[in-house]
């Protein structure tokens, strides 16, 4: 039997319409599409041809639309698809005629039988039978997979052929291959006549994330746009398909594959103009999905881009943020120091997703590239950070660098033990903004244990348990310094 793209001798499912491809955020995706199937009475075997190379084979959902009932007894995978290795390895112990070219010009043709194929793998087994592993020819574990015998062919006159060149012709193409993934049924129908179908199942190998381009502007709101980018690894085409994106957290038991999507985006600045909405946004238990208004194709190894949202009205603001032990974790004071030094406040872009600032609808996590025009005019990157899936109307605020001007130096000035689990200790941090403007830097100083400020040159705002929040005002060129002591016992 010879298996060409459609399988000889068995009915065959219609190709797919009315797709529809859901795409998750941990790179694995839900296909539905129409089917149409020819039955015949009784059991009979059925090709279900054009299902993603990376079908989730124990995932597969078949619902009646309409017609002939049936029932499925079995289902096989089929994915031994017809290529020139594929070929030759089945055609090991056939016949095999070369057509080689030498070098003078002159050409030969040579009959005979395909001993071993190109990439017959060579288990050489495992050097030791203790370590339950084989480190290989090439020192990597597993290293048998990696071993191959060459091509070895016995011509008819009994000469041997190693590793021969040329082109290769074969009698028939081997039982076995087929053109195109296929899932293979065994099927039972009450009686002959058409069904049609919803064929579902899940893939891997197609991802989607998010990418944000913010330019803000000093005295006028900024434009942010966001983009949805799609990369389609399953080894299949989704022809004018409806195509939605769930965002949000879903729990799989097993992780799925990695579908070796190249992160990116747009990568200039927002656009000035504002863009129509392309995605409906709706709740869906506690994920949300973001419906494309329009038909679209997703071709196999294609990366896509569509432009999810556009607003011109963002409102932002600046966060200059001095956090000298938010890394340290818990810590309790002694002898040794940390986060004193030299430091240079972290820089922040704060805007909230609201509806008055254009924005009002979830946003799906992602990488945020922020830029602000020069006074030319032109645009220039001054930062990149990520988000996570954020609610609307909720604060987003982005980390985009360090203070190139205003420096800090954070000093313990007073150590004591009050006893075995208990010390004091007083602190100097000045502040100095070599800017010919003001600005104002919020200096975050974290405590752990049962602390009590006995002594502070400035008034601070207790956020938590462990941070207090001084809010340093510093007009153009000025220094200040914050000072405190604290006594603290665990």
């Amino acid at each position: 039997m010879i298996w060409l793209s459609i399988l000889g001798g068995l009915a065959t499912g219609q190709l797919a319409s009315n797709t529809e491809l859901t795409i998750y955020n941990q790179g694995f995706a839900l296909v539905k599409e129409a089917r149409e199937l020819s039955l015949s009475a009784g059991r009979q075997s059925l090709a279900i041809e054009d299902v993603a190379a990376l079908i989730e084979t124990n995932s597969v959902g078949v619902r009646l639309i309409g017609g002939t009932p049936f029932q499925v007894l079995e289902q096989n995978y089929q994915f031994d698809l017809i290529s020139v290795q594929a070929i030759l390895n089945k055609a090991v112990g056939k016949k095999v005629t070369f057509n080689r070219v030498h070098p003078d010009g002159s050409k030969e043709r040579i009959s005979g039988t395909l001993v071993s194929s190109p990439t017959s793998i060579v288990n050489p087994g495992v050097s030791d039978p203790n370590a339950g592993y084989n480190w290989g020819s090439y020192g990597m574990p597993g290293g048998s997979t990696m071993t191959y015998n060459g091509m070895v062919v016995r011509t008819d006159d009994g000469r041997i052929l190693l590793n021969p060149t040329g082109e290769i012709e074969v009698a028939e193409i081997p039982e076995g291959l087929i053109s195109k993934p296929t899932l293979m049924w065994e099927i039972e129908a009450a009686r002959a006549g058409r069904s049609n179908v919803e064929l579902s199942y899940l893939t891997n190998g197609v991802t989607w994330n998010s990418d944000y381009v913010l330019t803000i502007a000093e005295d006028a709101p900024g434009a942010m746009q966001g983009w949805v980018t799609l990369s389609n690894q399953s080894g299949r085409t989704y022809a004018d398909a409806t195509l939605k994106l769930l965002a949000g957290d879903v729990n799989r038991v097993q992780p799925a594959r990695p579908g070796g999507m190249a992160r990116g985006g747009f990568g200039g600045a927002a656009m000035d103009m504002a863009m129509g909405k392309q995605f409906e946004e709706e709740s869906l238990f506690e994920y949300h999905l973001y419906t494309l208004q329009r038909k679209t194709t997703v071709r196999d190894k294609e990366t896509k881009q569509v432009s999810l949202l556009a607003s011109n009205q963002v409102k932002t603001t600046k966060k200059l943020i001095l956090d000298p032990l938010r890394s340290m974790g818990m810590y309790y004071p002694g002898e040794g120091e940390v986060g004193t030094g030299e430091l240079k406040p972290q820089v922040r872009v704060e805007f909230e997703n609201t509806e008055a600032n254009g924005l009002g609808i979830p946003l799906p996590k992602g990488k945020v590239k922020v830029y602000q025009r020069d006074k030319s005019g032109s645009v220039q990157m001054i930062g990149e950070d990520s988000i996570d899936h954020t609610p609307k109307n909720e604060k987003l605020s982005l980390v985009v660098g360090r203070s190139f001007d205003i420096r800090a130096d954070r000093l313990r000035t007073n150590f004591e033990r009050l006893g075995p689990r208990s010390t004091r200790e007083s602190f100097s941090i000045e502040i100095r903004n070599r800017k010919d403007v003001p600005e104002t830097v919020h200096l975050y100083e974290r405590r752990w244990g049962d602390w009590t400020v006995t002594r502070s040159s400035m008034d601070f705002a207790k956020l938590d348990s462990n941070t207090m929040e001084f809010v340093v005002t510093l007009g153009a060129g000025e220094s200040k310094t914050v000072t405190y002591t604290v006594e603290t016992k665990w």
